[in-house]
């Protein structure tokens, strides 16, 4: 992740204005929120031993004995009686999320924090980290010993770099004795054990507890693509229907044809930046072969330097003409705030990206209303359809090996990231939290907050999403690849003397890293790719 990105993130946080997305979190509540009704039942439903009460719904939230969250507190209410207990957990967070875990929601109920405390009796002491600086922060507390916190919050795919430093704690012991279950086929994670290792584990252990839902999916204007006047001249022009596309052919086609630069229609900002450019490329690159185009093979030699690298450079450089002029500079901020102004036919964004500018309570937005969600373009191989996505960013929670306490910190977030909880937490809009999980998709308050239409799309998304690299070594390979992007872009290399120079700069890493370690990372990693794959459309 650049310095560009951190300064993106923290800004659009800070200054709340550059972007239309700039209407403060919390202040988005009470447009999708209608404000819980005086609920006479505060206490909890018949058969629940603790969770939310205070609003409609709240016995959703709630749960028994025989939950991942009632084992939880069972566990560390035993904890306590043995007198094993901390008075403290000190979790570091990103300050850009702090606020669902602090702030009351909906009306009259608790916040996360307070029930926490109230149901175990010890103090959750939140930490606020600058949004980009996870990582930064985390390392400099292993590698002085400083002991700052018993949890940290960093990118998830900064797991295996953690993991090898011996600063996190593997949580496999923990995790057997009390069964989060998160691969439940009704409430866990997309892709049930797939998603999990995805998320949550390195070299088949866990390491980490997801806490974040950062998947990359496409948006598009419903007023343009519904235009009568539109479908017809673009049928003429093409011969097939204005519609949604699940190629990139198609969607290149229809990017050209909405890009009026002197109308202040740009066709397409799917990013092109260093730091955030690069997810667009895997997705080209991804979804090159049936049921993916791997980044390595499983002896560890890079598979970018190929025609499937070169074609998926060279697409990656044509797109730009239908992109703003600046697009290389664009950031999430002004991605966000062009298309709030309705300024670009399709883009691929966070999954917040409806919450905040489909949104009456946003006066600036220009496209309430106007915006539909789509599955990501793919490509048609052997009679079926590859359409592949991206994780990128996501926050996951991990022990220090220096907590006094890491059971009790394991306790705390297998009820925080279970799906009750974690429910309710990501339908708060005061945070970037992001749904994920299969109960958040169901969840009335989360489709209320992020709206129906986006929740199935998004879900679907997941389901094929390839992970970032994400072993030792991740932010070098990202660097390496980000760099020579830009310098295709840019015109200073070709294609092909891109994917050669990374695939060059890859083999260095490798080699740095320990060739047999990470051929046992990138065989593992294969196990949380995706294998969904679609019919043709007629």
């Amino acid at each position: 992740m650049s310095n560009l990105f951190r300064m993106s993130r923290r800004d659009l946080l800070a200054t709340g204005g550059r972007a239309l997305a700039l209407t403060a979190a919390a202040g988005i509540a009470p447009q999708f929120i209608r404000p819980g009704r005086a609920y006479a039942a505060d206490a909890l439903a018949p058969g629940m031993i603790g969770g939310p009460t205070g609003f409609d719904g709240a016995e959703r939230y709630q749960y028994g004995p025989d939950t991942p969250e009632g084992r939880a507190i069972e566990a560390i209410k035993a904890m306590k009686g043995a007198g094993k207990a901390p008075t403290k957990i000190v979790l570091g967070l990103s300050d850009g999320s702090i606020g669902q875990l602090t702030k009351p929601f909906p009306a009259g109920a608790p916040s996360i924090k307070e029930l926490w405390e109230k149901e175990t009796g010890i103090t959750l002491d939140i930490v606020g980290v600058p949004n980009g600086q996870e990582f930064t922060k985390t390392m400099q507390d292993i590698s002085t010993k400083g002991g700052s916190f018993d949890i940290y919050a960093v990118e998830w795919n900064r797991l295996g770099d953690l993991a090898e430093t011996g600063g996190i704690i593997k949580m496999d012991d923990y995790v057997a004795a009390h069964k989060p279950e998160w691969d439940d086929p009704q409430r866990g994670y997309v892709n049930g054990k797939k998603g999990v290792s995805l998320l949550n584990q390195y070299r088949g252990s866990t390491y980490g507890v997801s806490l974040d839902g950062d998947f990359q999916v496409w948006n598009y204007r419903t007023d343009l693509f519904n235009d009568e006047a539109e479908k017809k001249a673009f049928a003429d022009k093409h011969g097939y229907p204005l519609v949604p596309p699940t190629t990139f052919k198609q969607l290149d086609e229809i990017a050209a044809f909405f890009h009026r630069p002197d109308k202040g229609l740009f066709g397409c900002t799917d990013l092109r930046n260093q730091g955030w450019g690069y997810t667009n490329w895997y997705q080209r690159f991804t979804s090159m072969a049936s049921p993916n185009q791997y980044l390595f093979g499983d002896d560890g030699k890079a598979l970018i330097n190929s025609d499937a690298g070169h074609k998926a450079t060279q697409e990656y450089i044509d797109a730009l003409s239908y992109h703003s002029p600046d697009a290389i500079s664009w950031g999430w901020p002004e991605q966000y705030g062009n298309f709030a102004g309705g300024g670009a036919a399709m883009t691929c964004a966070f999954s917040n990206l409806p919450k905040f500018l489909d949104n009456k309570s946003n006066e600036g937005s220009k496209i309430t209303g106007k915006v539909g969600s789509m599955l990501p373009p793919g490509r048609e191989i052997d009679g079926q359809l590859v359409r592949r996505s991206v994780l990128w960013l996501n926050l996951s929670a991990s022990i220090s090996s220096q907590s006094k306490n890491p059971e009790a910190c394991y306790l705390l977030l297998q009820w925080l990231g279970s799906s009750r909880i974690y429910s309710w937490m990501t339908a708060n809009p005061s945070g970037y939290f992001d749904p994920f999980q299969l109960a958040n998709f169901a969840d009335p308050l989360v489709r209320e907050t992020y709206h129906a239409y986006h929740m199935d799309v998004v879900r679907e998304t997941v389901s094929r999403t390839v992970p970032s690299i994400n072993y030792p070594g991740a932010t070098a390979f990202h660097n390496a690849l980000d760099e020579n992007l830009v310098a295709a872009l840019t015109k200073t290399k070709t294609a092909e003397q891109a994917m050669a120079d990374t695939e060059k700069q890859w083999t260095r890493i490798a080699r740095r890293i320990g060739e047999d370690k990470l051929i046992e990372a990138i065989k593992t990693n294969k196990q949380a790719w995706p294998t969904v794959v679609d019919p043709l459309q007629g």
